[in-house]
């Protein structure tokens, strides 16, 4: 049952991704990939990254859906037609995923209980990580402390892109006040 799921899963996200790739009305293009961004949260958690499932949903439907459809309230809501040949970008793109699968190729199978992060990492910090950091929960003390610029690295790309959009919506405004 669990397989039937996961082929659902990924056959929706699939179909969805397409059917953004081939819209031409960019509202619901940004609605699809709104959809997409839920279906993958679904994923994350199916896969028990119950953390980036929340992150997925929050950031990738949430927040960026908002600010899609705000910079769509500024702009023209159809696509602008292109001239150029898409055959390169897609050259590009199957490219791309060929070098990601064959990065792919040395990772150990899933769930395999002899991966280095289950053998070496995992031990070392369900073990020591209430003595070294006086956290008792190993999830918190992971990304407070060991991963901790890891963690300030996260949010200041999220920050950092957030100030970026506002900036840009501001500007539009900026000029369009100007204009009256």
């Amino acid at each position: 049952m669990s397989t039937l799921i996961d082929i659902l899963l990924l056959s929706l996200m699939g179909i969805t991704a397409l059917a953004a790739v081939r819209m031409k009305s960019l509202f619901g293009a940004v609605m699809l990939t709104g959809i997409f961004s839920l279906l993958s949260a679904l994923w994350f958690l199916i896969l028990d990254a119950v953390d980036v499932s929340f992150t997925e949903a929050a950031v990738g439907a949430g927040i960026s859906t908002v600010l899609m459809l705000g910079t769509l309230s500024l702009t023209k809501s159809e696509e602008k037609t292109s001239n150029h040949s898409q055959i390169i970008p897609l050259f590009v793109v199957f490219v791309t995923g060929g070098v990601l699968i064959y990065g792919t190729l040395d990772m150990p199978d899933f769930a395999d209980p002899l991966a280095p992060i289950h053998t070496h990492v995992a031990p070392h910090y369900i073990e020591k990580s209430g003595a070294e950091i006086g956290v008792p929960n190993i999830v918190t003390s992971v990304l407070a402390s060991y991963r901790g610029f890891d963690t300030l690295g996260e949010v200041t790309v999220i920050f950092t892109a957030g100030v970026g959009v506002l900036l840009l919506l501001g500007i539009g405004r900026r000029r369009e006040d100007g204009d009256e």
